[in-house]
């Protein structure tokens, strides 16, 4: 094995910052026992260049049997699936139309219901219009009376008061009379 770094250059670092030679040789060694085992452990997981080779061959292997396998599954079982995918296709154009007609006949209801409820509404209308109208002829009507009687209670009472001027002139005049 190769390490990567001057173990003498570290013993005498070690030495240069207060560790003795026995000390540093110590530490040194521990760090390459540890550096031993992690790189065994390394080892012990990776894969050599002719074994990744076999890996890849027993890849490749299993795809040529999956695209086989795809190949046959396409003649039998997408054939299969295709008929099913048309069928349902054709279920669904049926299912369409029948939705479409139904909202046909909802929208040809609602309009008939919306013109009824227009016909309804304008004959309401209608109704409330001749009652207004009746109504005002009525006012009208009372209005025109009440005019005619303030109107004779008005000549009513200038000839009650024409009159009363009249006897006071009369009786104005009698007692001129009697005293002249």
């Amino acid at each position: 094995r190769r390490l990567f770094f001057d173990t003498h250059a570290l013993v005498c670092l070690l030495e240069e910052n207060g560790f003795t030679t026995q000390q540093s040789e110590v530490i040194v060694s521990a760090l390459v026992k540890i550096m031993d085992t992690n790189l065994d452990m390394i080892y012990k997981d990776m894969v050599t260049k002719v074994q990744q080779e076999i890996a890849l061959q027993q890849v490749m292997s299993h795809i040529g049997g999956v695209k086989k396998d795809m190949i046959i599954l396409e003649k039998s079982e997408f054939s299969a699936l295709r008929s099913e995918n048309e069928k349902i296709k054709l279920e669904l154009q049926q299912i369409k139309k029948q939705v479409m007609d139904e909202i046909t006949k909802v929208r040809a209801d609602n309009k008939l219901n919306l013109n009824l409820e227009k016909s309804r509404v304008k004959e309401l209308h209608a109704q409330q219009d001749r009652a207004l109208t009746q109504t005002d002829r009525k006012i009208d009507t009372e209005v025109a009376d009440l005019k005619t009687m303030l109107e004779s209670h008005k000549l009513d009472n200038i000839k009650y008061l024409a009159g009363s001027v009249f006897t006071c002139l009369t009786v104005a005049l009698g007692f001129y009379r009697l005293w002249i």
